[in-house]
């Protein structure tokens, strides 16, 4: 016991007289994690319409859907988007509030004047021991001075402040990049959905027209004497069916719209003009860069994000091990002091005192220690959500590409079927249009096509933004935030 007391003292002896000058830091260091990697990751193929390599990732990478009105909306996300705007204040509150945190490391001077009157009393016990006999018992009292004090930080308590300020900013611009790639991948996906939706209503519409000519084949042959009534209500049943679709369309269209202009911080239906025209889904690009799995430690901005929470985790331990140690600043203060104001500035008036000063945690009821052990407990749980956010990374990344590789499997299939049931529907309408079947072979043809040409549709939307989701997991695309 005594040993370790020995030591422990000596080496605050040794910190406090041998590095005067460049201070000696106490408390943990902290270093960069380096979690183990895969070496590349494990892609689901898909059909070779759209690969995924392992080339570096594209950060501008809803360029590669090659849509000029997709482009112009980022741009405007940019600049008109209300999070992004207000993650930038915070990195700007985080960088003035390190300037405070570093301004307790510098000299501080201040000066005063002051002119005072003052009345003692004449029974008072001041008049009876301080005062001459005769002088007044009102008089004014001039002075004016200048002060100043430095706080010497030999054991690295505002260095570490300064440390975990700093780390504080970097948390703030990290977290705005997410902001930026939270903003960027919910607009292209709404984007995706908006085109989808239009899709959508462009193939209800052709089966509506489809429909109606069916509707005026069957009229047709009962007005002939071949047709029954039933044939004709299964046709105009049908083609309302069809019609059902449109106005739910039409709603998914418009709150779309409205929801990409939330995102840039535009009232509702401010965007009709420029998005309400039919334009078809953005085409897939052939090859889709991501990289290595080592890459996206430094690219993801939540990794970092919580990387630096660790890194102020660690300097706030820091903090909390030199608060153990004396405060030892050197103070001093200048000026002149009289009772006359025509004196003030003379010679004789002048005052000064210099001399450094130290304060010792002798006892702090416990606060210091407590305050050590709650550091290092947020040390420990950022070091585990570090952690945790690494694995979620690489979690989201393969669900992304396997999602992506098997959604490419999905539409080769369903792209097949819907050209089989074209098929279908035509050779049944020749059929009844011969009278060697009945109307319901129609029918069935025609809803069969209907629900895989929309099926079809929702897996070319769901292709897309599952693309985004694999961009977005990637971490490609925060430069826009800067």
């Amino acid at each position: 016991m005594m040993t370790r007391f020995m030591q422990v003292h000596a080496r605050r002896l040794a910190c406090s007289l041998g590095l005067v000058l460049t201070g000696c830091t106490v408390g943990p260091q902290f270093e960069r994690p380096t979690p183990s990697t895969p070496s590349v990751w494990q892609v689901t193929p898909g059909d070779g319409t759209s690969e995924v390599t392992h080339d570096g990732i594209d950060p501008t990478w809803w360029a590669s859907f090659n849509d000029p009105v997709l482009n112009g909306l980022v741009q405007q996300l940019v600049h008109q988007n209300l999070d992004l705007q207000s993650a930038s204040e915070r990195v700007i509150e985080a960088q003035a509030a390190r300037g405070v945190t570093a301004s307790a490391g510098m000299p501080q001077i201040g000066a005063s004047v002051s002119e005072q009157h003052d009345r003692v009393s004449s029974t008072g016990a001041a008049t009876l021991v301080s005062r001459p006999p005769g002088s007044p018992l009102e008089y004014n009292d001039w002075s004016d001075g200048l002060s100043a004090s430095w706080e010497l930080d030999l054991f690295g308590r505002v260095r570490r402040s300064v440390e975990a300020a700093d780390a504080g900013t970097e948390e703030a611009i990290e977290a705005r990049r997410g902001v930026a790639l939270e903003a960027l991948a919910e607009l292209a996906s709404d984007y995706m959905t908006l085109r989808g939706a239009q899709t959508r209503e462009a193939i209800a519409t052709r089966n509506l027209d489809t429909a109606t000519h069916a509707l005026a084949l069957v009229e047709n042959q009962y007005a002939n004497g071949v047709g029954n009534t039933l044939d004709v209500s299964r046709a105009k049943a049908q083609r309302e069916s069809i019609a059902a679709l449109l106005p739910e369309l039409h709603t998914t269209e418009q709150l779309t719209i409205n929801a990409i202009g939330l995102l840039l911080a535009e009232p509702p239906r401010a965007l009709d003009s420029e998005l309400a025209p039919a334009h078809d889904l953005p085409l897939l690009p052939p090859r889709v860069p991501a990289g290595l799995p080592s890459d996206l430690l430094r690219r993801r901005p939540d990794i970092r994000e919580v990387e630096a929470q660790l890194h102020l985790a660690t300097a706030e331990t820091g903090v909390a091990v030199a608060s153990f140690y004396p405060d030892i600043s050197l103070t001093g203060s200048m000026g002149t002091e009289s009772l006359l104001a025509g004196s003030l500035f003379s010679l004789a008036s002048r005052t000064f005192s210099v001399g450094p000063s130290i304060d010792i945690p002798i006892f702090q009821g416990g606060r210091l220690r407590g305050m050590l052990k709650l550091r290092r407990a947020q040390q420990r749980e950022a070091a585990i959500e570090y952690q945790k956010t690494v694995l979620q990374a690489w979690s989201d990344v393969d669900n992304a590409m396997t999602a992506y590789g098997n959604a490419q499997q999905r539409r080769d299939s369903l792209a097949e079927a819907v050209g089989h049931e074209r098929e279908a529907l035509t050779a049944a309408t020749q059929r009844y249009e011969q009278g060697s079947s009945s109307f319901l072979d129609v029918d069935t043809a025609q809803g069969a096509l209907l629900a895989g040409e929309d099926s079809l549709a929702l897996t070319d939307i769901g292709l897309r933004q599952d693309l985004v989701a694999l961009y977005k997991a990637l971490g490609g695309g925060w430069t826009i935030a800067g």
